[in-house]
């Protein structure tokens, strides 16, 4: 408090010595300053900044015009406007804020030292004690307390002061005598005060005190003695000090029943110190610890500390409906003090009133407490003026306030004010519902039209009109809700109850042709009513009706149920194909495998003797996978040959002779083709097409199709596997380099179901520090990130959310790499109050069933690319291109000898646990054998 006080002597110099008039003068003449007169040079070197620091505060009083329930801008405002010294206009930036919002203790204590610096005369000491009683109402704080006791101190000389001085102590004390951490300031400057009142009763040294100054003294050292008493019974910190001071001070020393009373104030202190420690370690605004705390104190019960552990968790978490909601149900149940329950009630509304359940509570207890309907009334249009965050926020509100109407009407009158009065409420509420409400939110938030069902019981039961109630469940019926039999069932009832035979009939044949959910059960409904009230004609024509009814029913059903059939067997048709081709795709991949590892092999090996040679073929044979033998193998050689027996070494070698010719001759085909393509290569005037699906057809034409509006194109060159398989990207070279930015417009274009990312074509080992993205992953105070959208939100849903908080400029739904929604998104707002409006307002709300969590927009930093002195992990620094997109590829080029290679775990195994491969049988003998140290140091060494 004491640092407040000190930036407001800088903020606001020299008050005491203003003059009278000094605030007729500053409304003739603003632009002065706090009535300190400053030299021609001074004014000089500040003009500038004046007029930089009027033309913001103009501009904040403008976006204030606009919005009003700007918080952040009130505060910008009235701290300018107190830096600037100009206290007319000060004044009434505090004064509207207020009437808005309950001010933080540092706002009130910086309003209270203005004014009461300004106070001159008893009419504007008066003010000043107005603005003291409006402080200590919107939080309870033991600093604002401490304040307003001390300033009362000052008006003691006047009539009824030093009473005026009592009582605003005692409601100090009242109020946050029990706070274990300041509230022992309080009490210690109460008896300081009490004691200084004894100075002035004692006689003079040497006198001899009158019967009438001796009661004066015996009633002032009572006070003194009661107010030590009481503060020992309280738990304080450094409470032992306190009972040290009224020990000297006590002439007869402290009474055993304080003594006892101060132990038990010890024992609870003991208790409480944890949760005050947790509270004084963590960061604000402590919410997890305010709660323990209040749990705490609900399961000891005493009232007085409920009340004040909650009003300093709201201090800190005003923001919080939850709290507000726990506080106020506690204060409804159990205190039940009218006052105390009122004040809470208006205090939370004033901090939350986007919050539906607040309003209705506070309404609750204004029919509670017996207050007048006027003030109902006008608590109910505020609540509406509050701007909830749903439909169904309004639907609740008006059934809260329609009940509350309902309970003031005297039904034993044909005709009563009241009763108009609740008509017309009912009226208001729907065309309310159906304009307002779904102008904002594309419904009403009333499907079942609760309201409606109300007004009619009201109008069957207590008005005995029967004709308004069946025009009202026409009305509802025509809403979309005659398909349920649980909406007939309710009309059914009451006409049951209120109505006749012949409508009650009429009902449910309606219900029976109408519904669509349970049929069973309205057609047996219908034959029971007929059993009791109808004739042999009325329970034909039910059991017709029904028979029909049923009939239909089976009939759809069956046709549901055949195409739901249907849809199965063709999904696991799918799922079958999708495996077989799988299967085939797998198996065609190891034979390719295979074949390639065996003719590179053979062609190394050209040199070697046949041992080698056979070598491959038990390779080749093994990564077929076709699960054979050696006979497999023989008998896949006699189809392929066309002899009976196996092929020769010759014919064998001479195969692998051609292949590996033709394998040279399309590699020195492919070079010189790569070598022309790079020549007529341009990186300026491409760019880099990718996500795009494998499967898509004529990759080129496709692409020429897209790119032809942004200019002529040179070439395209999509990039295939080795297998001729398309790999989803492309590079689309144009022939003049301003085609590319229009090209990179269509970033993000659906092509087949999937986005098309357009991005410059970089060389990137050239240019290690091109980034492609276009987001700023820094803090964007500006823009807020909502997560657990919808999977079916659109952007113009989210704008229209948005927009009920500030000027929305963009929007972006975050997408995976195939166009799905993940939930996400980007809006940003006009500046950086509105986003925050937005954060407060719209985290936690509801959508289509899906919470969302809203926040300022702070997305984590993107790996950044080498850089001279960055720490990487081990392995990070080797080249892409060995490992690939995806991680090391199964069929790249090992830089490990063939003969250590480690086997699969599905290869054969000898007894000493290594695989038998076919470089161990090349020169020995089918038979496996284990082998010793000194065969793999041969194997090694190729001896």
């Amino acid at each position: 408090m004491a640092a407040t006080r000190n930036e407001g002597e800088t903020l606001l110099p020299d008050i005491e010595e203003e003059t009278e008039g000094m605030e007729g003068e500053m409304e003739s003449d603003e632009g002065e300053g706090m009535g300190v007169e400053n030299s021609c040079d001074e004014e000089d070197d500040t003009s500038e900044d004046e007029r930089e620091n009027e033309a913001e505060i103009q501009r904040l009083e403008e976006q204030l015009s606009i919005n009003a329930f700007d918080y952040n801008c009130h505060v910008d405002l009235i701290k300018l406007l107190r830096q600037e010294g100009k206290l007319h206009r000060l004044r009434k930036a505090r004064q509207k804020m207020s009437e808005l919002f309950p001010l933080t203790e540092e706002i009130w204590l910086d309003w209270l030292k203005d004014e009461v610096g300004l106070a001159e005369d008893d009419a504007d000491r008066e003010k000043v004690y107005g603005l003291f009683e409006k402080a200590v109402k919107d939080y309870i704080c033991p600093d604002i307390w401490l304040e307003y006791a001390q300033y009362s101190i000052g008006g003691m000389g006047v009539a009824g002061g030093i009473d005026r001085t009592r009582s605003v102590f005692e409601r100090a004390l009242t109020a946050v005598g029990l706070h274990m951490t300041k509230g022992a300031s309080l009490w210690e400057a109460y008896r300081e005060f009490e004691i200084v009142m004894l100075s002035t009763v004692q006689p003079a040294p040497g006198s001899i005190p009158t019967r009438e100054q001796q009661e004066l003294l015996n009633v002032q050292l009572e006070r003194i003695h009661n107010l030590f008493r009481r503060q020992l019974a309280v738990p304080l910190l450094d409470m032992e000090n306190t009972y040290a001071e009224y020990s000297e001070w006590a002439d007869e020393g402290v009474p055993d029943s304080v003594t006892q009373n101060y132990r038990k104030a010890l024992q609870q202190l003991e208790k409480r110190k944890p949760y005050e420690d947790a509270l004084l370690v963590s960061e604000p605004p402590k919410l997890a610890e305010y709660q323990t705390y209040i749990d705490y104190e609900l399961s000891d019960g005493d009232p007085a500390r409920i009340q004040l552990v909650f009003e300093r968790a709201l201090a800190e978490n005003c923001l919080v409906p939850d709290l507000w909601v726990k506080y106020t149900t506690y204060l409804d149940r159990q205190l039940k003090i009218k006052d105390l329950v009122l004040s809470a009630h208006e205090r939370a509304v004033r901090n939350c009133p986007w919050t539906m359940t607040l309003w209705r509570g506070f309404l609750l207890a204004l029919e509670r407490h017996g207050a007048e309907h006027q003030i109902v009334s006008e608590v109910f249009e505020k609540a509406l003026a509050a701007g909830f965050i749903q439909a169904m926020d309004y639907v609740e509100i008006w059934q809260a306030y329609l009940d509350y109407l309902r309970r003031r009407v005297d039904f034993s009158k044909e005709w009563s004010r009241e009763l108009e009065e609740l008509r017309a409420a009912f009226t208001r509420s729907l065309d309310y519902l159906k304009q307002d409400v779904e102008e904002r939110f594309s419904e009403s938030g009333d499907l079942s039209c609760s309201i409606m069902q109300i007004w009619a019981s009201v109008e069957a039961r207590h008005c005995k009109n029967m004709q308004k109630a069946r025009e009202l469940w026409d009305s509802i019926m025509t809403k979309g809700n005659a398909k349920y039999a649980n909406m007939w069932l309710e009309y059914y009832h009451l006409e049951r109850l209120y109505g006749d035979t012949q409508h009650c009939r009429k009902a449910l044949h309606r219900a029976v042709q109408c519904t669509s959910d349970y049929p069973e059960h309205l057609c047996e409904v219908l034959l029971t009513f007929e059993r009791v009230e109808g004739s042999l004609e009325d329970w034909d024509a039910a059991v017709l009706k029904t028979e029909s009814k049923l009939a239909r029913v089976g009939e759809q059903r069956a046709r549901v149920a055949e195409k739901e059939a249907e849809l199965t067997r063709q999904e696991e048709e799918r799922t079958e194909l999708r495996r077989r081709a799988k299967a085939d795709k797998k198996a065609q991949k190891k034979k390719q495998k295979a074949n390639k590892a065996g003719e590179k092999r053979k062609a190394e090996g050209e040199g070697e003797d046949e041992d080698e040679w056979e070598e491959t073929e038990h390779s080749a044979k093994r990564h077929r996978g076709d699960g054979e033998g050696e006979a497999g193998a023989d008998e896949q050689m006699e189809t392929e040959s066309g002899l009976f027996g196996r092929r020769t070494f010759s014919s064998r070698k001479m195969e692998l002779s051609v292949a590996r010719k033709g394998q040279q001759e399309a590699a020195e085909v492919a070079r010189k083709f790569q070598e022309t393509t790079r020549d007529q290569r341009s990186d300026q005037k491409s760019v880099f097409v990718s996500n795009l699906a494998f499967t898509l057809d004529d990759p080129e034409g496709r692409m020429r199709s897209l790119f032809t509006d942004c200019g002529s194109i040179q070439q395209v060159r999509p990039v295939f596997s080795s297998k001729g398989v398309f790999r989803g990207y492309c590079y689309v070279q144009f022939d003049d380099q301003l085609a590319v930015p229009k090209a990179l417009k269509l970033d993000r274009q659906d092509v087949e179901g999937r986005p098309m990312f357009v991005s410059p074509c970089v060389d990137k080992s050239k240019n290690p520090e091109f980034k492609v993205f276009k987001y700023s992953p820094s803090l964007e105070k500006h823009k807020i990130f909502v997560s657990g959208l919808p999977f079916s939100c659109t952007k113009e849903q989210l704008e229209e959310i948005c927009q009920q908080h500030g000027t929305v400029k963009a929007i972006r739904l975050v997408t995976n790499r195939s166009g799905k929604p993940k939930g996400l998104a980007y809006v940003e707002f006009a500046d950086e109050a509105q986003a925050s409006q937005a954060v407060m307002k719209m985290d936690g709300m509801t959508l289509e069933k899906h919470t969302l969590s809203v926040a300022i927009s702070n997305p984590p930093s993107r790996r950044n690319t080498d850089t001279a002195g960055s720490h990487r992990p081990l392995g990070a620094a080797m080249p892409r291109q060995l490992h690939g997109a995806r991680g090391k590829g199964r069929t790249q080029i090992s830089l490990l000898p063939r003969s250590l290679h480690r086997q699969s775990s599905t290869e054969p195994k000898t007894e000493n646990g290594t695989a038998a491969t076919a470089a161990e049988s090349s020169g020995q003998d089918r038979q496996t054998k284990p082998m010793t140290n000194e065969d793999f140091v041969r194997m090694l060494l190729k001896k």
